[in-house]
């Protein structure tokens, strides 16, 4: 029997809902849930800022047993309890095998992970140090790309189950296609990937599962009928144009 995907679907339990004109059951990324099904490799969820898929993404992360502000499960810090209460309402279907490795990546609070990597390593004890399994050298005495590739390349191990939250975040484009590569590795070290992106590179993962979210709900779709895909080409291709009627529509 194939062990992946490691977390098969997510569901919302719809009739525990109160209301769908709170937050965060308003959002469209909630609002519109029943059941969603990943891929055995790697899922990517799209849509405009405000769509809601960050926070569909971190409760999916905090039900599988992550830290709200990310990390392995081992961590356990909280800087500021800004997490919603989202993931005691869905249910979440997962393998009969347990993934071996896990990391939730949130873009907007890996320097919190890096502090408390330092802050654990200060601590007396005769356990190696953590940072060793991310390269050996402070997270924070790196560029935020640099300590983004050093997290995929030296702390993910394969068979894991990984949550990536705006991994382009800190990234130039050549640093994305390297995301891409190590992405490829570990997927065929039986890895699982659900991201939440905006960048047009790493949506391009072959294969890839794509969810676009907005407000018509939550619907599969092709790396190019994406919006993301579409502007992104255009934009490259006549760049001219674009910028003239863009600066026309200010005046």
């Amino acid at each position: 029997m194939e062990a992946l995907p490691y977390l098969k679907e997510v569901s919302l339990k719809r009739d525990r809902v109160d209301s769908f004109n709170a937050y965060p059951f308003s959002i469209p990324a909630v609002n519109h849930l029943d059941t969603l099904e990943f891929a055995k490799d790697v899922t990517i969820l799209v849509g405009e800022n405000g769509s809601g898929k960050s926070t569909l993404l971190e409760a999916i992360a905090v039900g599988m047993g992550f830290n709200a502000e990310g990390g392995t499960k081992n961590f356990n810090f909280g800087t500021r309890s800004t997490h919603s209460s989202l993931y005691e309402y869905l249910g979440l279907s997962k393998s009969y095998k347990k993934h071996r490795d896990g990391f939730f990546l949130r873009a907007e609070s890996f320097y919190n992970v890096a502090t408390n990597i330092d802050e654990l390593d200060e601590e007396p004890g005769p356990q190696p140090p953590i940072i060793n399994s991310y390269g050996g050298v402070s997270l924070h005495h790196q560029s935020h790309g640099e300590s983004f590739l050093a997290l995929m390349v030296e702390r993910f191990g394969g068979e894991g189950l990984y949550i990536l939250d705006e991994p382009e975040a800190a990234l130039s484009p050549t640093r994305q296609l390297s995301v891409l590569s190590r992405m490829h590795q570990l997927v065929k070290a039986k890895s699982q990937f659900i991201i939440a992106t905006h960048s047009p590179i790493l949506m391009a993962y072959p294969g890839a599962r794509i969810y676009q979210i907005d407000q018509s709900g939550i619907n599969q779709i092709k790396y190019e009928d994406t919006e993301h895909y579409q502007i992104t080409k255009a934009f490259l291709n006549h760049p001219a144009p674009m910028l003239e009627q863009l600066f026309l529509d200010e005046c």
